[in-house]
């Protein structure tokens, strides 16, 4: 499989079929339908070939694997170098799987720009699945902040009527991080000896003067995109106004790639830095935890209370990460790919009402059951997906971040668990006035069932809630061997630190 050079083929096959649908002429009907088909096509492909990622992938080890490498600028030292590890692979396959779901959601909901529509969506998937894949500092960036361009088109141009505010504050708040990062990772650059390969500067100590400067200044851009507190702002505006694939790949894949940076560059790369800083993540995840869990309880829009519960959310994974135990850890990298399936499923729930009813009011609805029992069923899991229900997905992750950060820190851990008594009562009180209750609304005793487009839709998801819910070995299988490593590299940190402190004390007495 490496010889097909599968992560490029991954990576750009998308990008393909989007120079593929620019081609299409003809009036406007038939270029619409072209598009569809041609970006269906295109990722379905692509998340088929991604499962050769899955397949052939060895656990056992923590080393870059289907690893490919060709001179970008040989005169810079900077090539193009792809490759993924355990901690990686599964974001991957996460991205290739959300992607043709979503253009299959959008298949009636999206009837202006069509073909616009499909390229923005394929093009972001490139960009998606290459910053996973990258090896390289600028590689890295490029794809990183690649993703911003389709995203912005998508929420301005197919967005609701606040789109343009949305857009450009999305845009900016990542943006203004992003300038840091770059400067952060020209630093790294020169301190390594003018290398930007990733795997060269994971094994390379950075000096301890130097990781404080490079940590916060890498935080700037990562924090924005998790979201953390109080940087989250830009979160509820621009779910609420994306249109229903575009908030899924915001929840399912976006809010991943900050958390991934701070597992991929802060913790291995600058180790000393990150335990001096992990008091801070600690009190900002705490307080998104218990402050977006209260706000989203007093949402009366569907798309706000579940952008408030992402923030939540990403709240456990950031306490996970920087807990550093193998529990914490792993259980972290699973809540993301939970919470990815989840969220995603959630919002492409709250769009199968909206383009019946094209309304997101919680007060708008209610008795649904009767009218939609398939539909409350698939509502229903997810749900309970993301209260984190034993059999679910959501339990594992939850649960295994709480055990490791019990052992770090009592009170982190006690406080992160009213996060999920939280969860459960806005979720339950989403849920009950949405699908039980009288129907009494006229407008609602017509409302249509899904469609069997829509159980193609959700299937995929439903089984992977519960999959990852019963039997999590494999998922965490694939993260073993790369975040023991990272916790190995932490604890060697860790002890010199503290003999550095010991150090100090003695010689100051």
């Amino acid at each position: 499989m490496t010889d097909w050079h599968l992560l490029s083929l991954v990576t750009f096959l998308p990008l393909l079929g989007a120079v593929f649908i620019l081609t299409v002429r003809g009036d406007e009907a038939v270029v619409a339908r072209n598009a569809r088909n041609v970006a269906l096509l295109t990722s379905s492909v692509t998340f088929l070939l991604s499962l050769g990622l899955w397949f052939n992938f060895d656990p056992t080890t923590a080393n870059f694997q289907f690893q490919e490498s060709a001179p970008w600028l040989p005169g810079l030292g900077i090539n193009y170098r792809m490759g993924v590890d355990g901690i990686s692979v599964l974001f991957v396959l996460l991205s290739t799987l959300l992607t043709p779901l979503c253009i299959l959601s959008s298949w009636e909901a999206i009837k202006v720009r069509v073909k616009e529509y499909m390229i923005a969506f394929l093009i972001l998937e490139t960009m998606m699945v290459g910053m996973f894949c990258a090896l390289d500092l600028f590689v890295f960036y490029m794809f990183f902040e690649g993703v911003l361009i389709p995203m912005f088109v998508i929420i301005g141009v197919w967005g609701g009527p606040r789109r343009v505010y949305a857009a450009f504050k999305f845009f900016l708040y990542t943006l203004l991080g992003s300038v840091l990062m770059l400067l952060a990772l020209l630093a790294m650059y020169f301190a390594a000896g003018n290398t930007s390969d990733i795997p060269t500067l994971l094994a390379f100590n950075f000096p301890a003067s130097m990781q404080p400067w490079l940590w916060l200044a890498l935080f700037a851009s990562f924090s924005v995109k998790v979201p953390m507190w109080p940087v989250h702002t830009w979160l509820p505006d621009a779910h609420v106004e994306a249109p229903t694939a575009g908030s899924v790949i915001l929840a399912g894949v976006l809010l991943k790639m900050g958390a991934y940076g701070f597992v991929r560059f802060s913790v291995p790369m600058l180790p000393e830095a990150t335990i001096t800083f992990t008091p801070l993540i600690y009190t900002l995840s705490v307080i998104a935890v218990i402050y977006t869990s209260l706000v989203a309880l007093a949402q009366e829009d569907m798309k706000k209370l579940i952008a408030y519960s992402s923030v939540a959310h990403m709240g456990f994974v950031t306490i996970g990460l920087f807990a550093m135990t193998q529990q914490s850890v792993e259980g972290a990298l699973f809540q993301m790919l939970s919470h990815g399936v989840v969220a995603g499923a959630l919002f492409l729930c709250v769009g199968v009402v909206y383009d019946r009813m094209h309304t997101r009011e919680i007060a708008a609805y209610g008795g649904l059951v009767g009218r939609m029992p398939r539909y409350a069923l698939v509502f229903m899991v997810f749900m309970l997906g993301s209260v984190g229900l034993p059999g679910t997905s959501g339990f594992v992750g939850e649960f295994l971040i709480l055990l490791g950060v019990f052992q770090v820190n009592t009170w982190v851990a006690l406080f992160t668990t009213t996060g999920v008594v939280l969860g459960a009562a806005y979720m339950l009180y989403l849920y009950r006035r949405i699908i039980f209750g009288k129907l009494v609304r006229p407008e609602l005793k017509g409302i249509l069932d899904l469609s069997l487009r829509e159980v193609v839709i959700f299937a995929p998801l439903v089984i992977l809630v519960l999959w990852m819910g019963v039997y999590p070995t494999p998922f965490l299988e694939m993260f073993h061997a790369s975040v023991a490593a990272l916790i190995e590299k932490n604890e060697i940190a860790r002890a010199a630190t503290t003999a550095a402190t010991s150090a100090l004390a003695l010689a100051v007495h």
